[in-house]
């Protein structure tokens, strides 16, 4: 699952980056993301207009998941590609896509290895995916060779003091991380930016912004995210019955904390970083 507690200041050379990703990737195929992913859905359509795209631009939307960010692509007329590396959400995105009539081109893709030749894209974009990937230095290095001179890429990213920065801190308490994988929230901080992007990027623009959940209630969300997304879903199946109810308890006070609804609905935000690339 998504490891987001390591703070360690290097990749570890000596870590099974493989044995990670193949984890990671079963926690994002349990349940069912798009459930989940689908209210996002503004942070692509913000990201868009934040990467000014134009028709006709050649659009690669990495770690797509169900496709926010790639439909709010296509809805501005440019030619994307969606990318993920877990197959349900593709066909998701797809449904979607066919439902709007977008032609989109969907392709199974790790992020640490994308299947692209080098400056394929004006732009290239990842909204809460890239930054799960376990080899950051890597992923980094993909988006870079791939997008091309003077090209952009677009990345929305949960900072660490966000509500999920800290969901996924609550997680770690419970399900150890794996020994040396630096922290995914790192990616919505600039000077984590600054180290994978610094070398290849012309400019680097941070902007801090939130999105919102909104839900019935603190249980509904907890329902919600324990039935349909991943990391939650194995979490919860690993956990011993005591220790379920104490990760619940946990949840719920970091809900109750910055829930600001004021009545009995969820009204919460988590800040992100949304960041515009220049490539060199």
């Amino acid at each position: 699952m998504p490891q987001i507690i390591s703070d360690s200041s290097f990749d570890a050379p000596d870590i099974d980056f493989a044995a990670v990703k193949n984890r990671q990737q079963a926690a994002w195929s349990a349940g069912n993301y798009a459930v989940v992913g689908t209210t996002l859905q503004i942070v692509g359509e913000d990201l868009c207009e934040a990467l000014d795209l134009r028709a006709g631009a050649r659009v690669l939307d990495v770690a797509a998941g169900n496709g926010n960010a790639t439909l709010a692509a296509a809805r501005r007329w440019c030619d994307v590609t969606s990318t993920d590396y877990v197959p349900s959400l593709l066909e998701s995105g797809r449904t979607r896509a066919r439902a709007e009539g977008h032609r989109i081109q969907f392709e199974q893709a790790d992020a640490e290895n994308l299947p692209f030749p080098d400056t394929s894209f004006d732009v290239v974009m990842s909204t809460f995916g890239v930054m799960f990937t376990p080899n950051q230095h890597k992923a980094a290095s993909e988006l870079a060779r791939v997008c091309r001179p003077g090209g952009k890429i677009g990345l929305a990213n949960w900072t660490p003091e966000s509500f999920i920065g800290q969901l996924f801190k609550t997680i770690g308490k419970y399900i150890a991380p794996a020994l040396g994988v630096k922290s995914p929230a790192l990616w919505g901080t600039k000077a984590r930016l600054d180290e994978l992007f610094g070398k290849t990027a012309k400019e680097i623009r941070t902007t801090r912004r939130e999105f919102v959940f909104r839900y019935h209630s603190p249980t509904h969300w907890l329902e919600v995210f324990r039935t349909y997304y991943g990391p939650m879903n194995k979490t919860f199946g690993a956990l011993e019955a005591e220790k379920q109810s104490a990760f619940t308890r946990e949840l719920l006070a970091l809900m109750e904390s910055r829930n600001r609804s004021g009545d009995r609905t969820l009204v919460l935000p988590s800040e992100y970083l949304e960041v515009v690339i220049e490539r060199k």
